[in-house]
């Protein structure tokens, strides 16, 4: 049972990044390549690619909390995986993002583990450039 966590400082208020760590129709600039989402309707999203186990599309459980800031994930035909994304406010007008990754079939050490973690710091990378882009191109 691995359990992965990673914290992230963004350019923007919280209200700002969680537009767009929020928005499936966005997800695909900012998510590891190898993973690609789509909204299949209330609650739920479908994802594929390189970085899904097995062939196909699989279905997952999505939710999004305005409210709490919150988005919180689930692999509907791959139950050993789930997830969330927290934003919170930090100072001077930027915030932060948590996301916590559980796959409760693979090991907490090793490649596997290492690759799992590159690709969380890798994604909230991305994540802060495309909220940087956003900023700048509306500013």
């Amino acid at each position: 049972m691995a359990e992965f966590e990673a914290t992230r400082g963004m350019p923007a208020e919280s209200m700002v990044v969680f537009g767009v760590a929020s928005d499936v129709e966005l997800m695909d600039r900012w998510l590891p390549q190898g993973l690609s989402v789509h909204d299949t309707g209330p609650g739920t999203i479908e994802a594929d690619g390189d970085l899904v186990p097995g062939a196909g599309h699989h279905e997952g459980l999505f939710r999004v909390s305005e409210e709490q800031l919150r988005v919180e994930w689930g692999g509907r035909d791959h139950p050993d995986y789930s997830g969330w994304l927290q934003v919170s406010d930090a100072a001077s007008g930027t915030s932060e993002v948590t996301v916590h990754i559980s796959l409760l079939d693979e090991p907490d050490s090793g490649p596997r583990a290492d690759e799992v973690r590159e690709l969380l710091d890798r994604s909230l990378d991305r994540l802060a450039e495309e909220v940087d882009s956003r900023i700048h191109d509306a500013g």
